[in-house]
């Protein structure tokens, strides 16, 4: 019994390590198009796949050996077909590539980060496109159909919407495909995001009708292309605003720098009280994230009691609270 025991911990054990390599080896295989292959023809041959794409056949064989220790895929050789969890983990793929991505030398760095006389600065490193690359599917499978609800019931017409923290671009670029008479600006302090951003757009024909300007929404200075913006978005980026009377500060500032604005939509994520047996996909890796950033990651009700002060009326609380208590709030 008690050998039983010991192999079943160990057994455990290796499962917590392979599953690390797996979270890694699902967040390659997504950006390389492996994993959209094998969802889509639900098999995929390794060797084949990495001829095509030039790609090393070994390593990228071992991606997917990777995912077979944890039950996601079998592998005979080079054949692959999935199993029934990988179709879960594909609907949920933009979050490993959150961690494993863009997030992977934060977490990589975790005893240096810890330590106080660290704590200063810009003491830690994220890849900011890969953030944007997993964060705009993120924005599909939490934030999304509530937000389009949201915009489609607005009680006026607008011509120019702004979006802030936009990453690559994409929510402003939907946007504007839906509604053709408008133009959009889209602000970020990370250069590499823009650059993708006015690719994307010039590639979707909509450069005419895009903007992409540098900026730090935390201290927005007054632009241009701001002047006539009626509605303002600012999604997943909400957080950055704390604490407390930093975030007045940047709501009044907004509330100053787009004078005719009508709307602005926050969408984001808000501290969680889930069990620590129960969490779900994301929710621990954001909020440890977060907490090694320094980031303070206010509640719903945190939220709720700054916007009269910062010179917004709260109009409606959307809940969605799918994995990180992610809300949006409709203020006007």
């Amino acid at each position: 019994m008690t050998v039983d025991i010991a192999q079943s911990n160990a057994r455990s054990v290796a499962t917590i390590y392979n599953s690390a390599v797996a979270a890694f080896a699902i967040a390659a295989a997504w950006e390389i198009g492996a994993l959209d292959e094998l969802y889509r023809e639900r098999a995929l041959d390794t060797a084949d796949f990495a001829e095509r794409n030039d790609l090393d056949v070994l390593a990228t064989t071992g991606l997917f050996r990777a995912m077979a220790s944890v039950g996601l895929v079998r592998r005979e050789s080079t054949h692959i077909t999935p199993l029934p969890r990988f179709d879960v983990m594909y609907r949920n793929k933009s979050f490993f590539h959150w961690l494993g991505r863009g997030s992977a030398e934060l977490f990589q760095q975790i005893p240096r980060v810890l330590r106080n006389e660290n704590r200063h600065d810009d003491y830690y490193r994220r890849d900011p496109a890969a953030i944007a690359f997993a964060c705009r599917e993120i924005d599909e499978v939490t934030y999304a159909p509530t937000f389009w609800n949201a915009v489609e019931n607005l009680d006026f017409g607008f011509t120019r919407v702004a979006d802030l923290g936009c990453g690559s671009g994409g929510r402003l670029m939907d946007v504007l495909r839906r509604f053709p008479g408008a133009t959009g600006i889209g602000v970020d302090i990370a250069a590499p995001s823009l650059d993708v951003a006015r690719k994307e757009a010039a590639e979707a024909g909509l450069a005419d009708r895009t903007e992409f300007v540098r900026g730090d929404v935390l201290g927005l200075e007054p632009h241009a292309g701001f002047a006539e913006v009626e509605l303002v978005t600012c999604f997943m980026m909400g957080h950055d605003f704390w604490p407390r009377e930093q975030c007045v500060a940047t709501l009044r500032r907004l509330r100053e720098v787009f004078p005719a604005a009508r709307r602005l939509l926050i969408g984001d994520a808000t501290r969680t009280a889930i069990p620590d047996t129960e969490l779900p996909v994301f929710t621990l890796g954001f909020e440890l994230g977060h907490d090694l950033m320094g980031t303070f990651l206010p509640t719903i009700e945190d939220w709720e009691s700054v916007f009269e002060e910062g010179g917004w009326r709260l109009i409606r609380t959307n809940r969605i609270e799918m994995t990180v208590g992610e809300v949006i709030f409709e203020l006007a």
